[in-house]
């Protein structure tokens, strides 16, 4: 079930929007770069964006036979403060957007988890405390298949 979102007023014109939207990346952006370094402190070694496999996930534990995919809440429509919010200009449009993001996210998933992947996802407004990012981590990447670096 997709979450009610409230109109946000664009304070942009077309064009300037068009600029911003252009510059938004897909890799390297800073969630998951918090993401990737608190793996690499915890012990964990990794792939990124493994082409051959559905979605291409961010963040790949093949030794864990685990892949992390690190969401940006507006992109992927997450419960929260930032995901609730669509712009009121061409708002059909981005509820159609998003509403494929959503309906991608779902069949990758099902895809890498019947080919026997674990799949995490990690939501951008999960990234903003250190603290309790890396708790979220340990929770979901079990004492059984974590290095010993990291438990206790």
């Amino acid at each position: 079930m997709q979450p009610v979102c409230k109109k946000l007023t664009d304070v942009h014109n077309s064009e300037q929007r068009s600029r911003n939207m252009a510059a938004i990346r897909g890799k390297d952006t800073k969630p998951e770069m918090r993401v990737r370094s608190l793996l690499h402190s915890m012990g964990f070694r990794y792939r990124l964006h493994r082409k051959d496999l559905p979605g291409r996930p961010d963040i790949v534990l093949t030794k864990y036979r685990t892949v992390i995919f690190v969401h940006g809440c507006f992109w992927h429509c997450h419960d929260c403060r930032w995901g609730n919010v669509i712009p009121k200009t061409r708002a059909d449009f981005w509820k159609e957007k998003r509403g494929g993001t959503i309906a991608r996210d779902v069949r990758n998933r099902a895809a890498l988890e019947a080919a026997g992947w674990r799949v995490i996802v990690v939501w951008e407004c999960e990234t903003r405390s250190e603290g309790e990012l890396k708790s979220f981590l340990r929770s979901h990447l079990s004492a059984a298949s974590t290095p010993s670096s990291i438990v206790g």
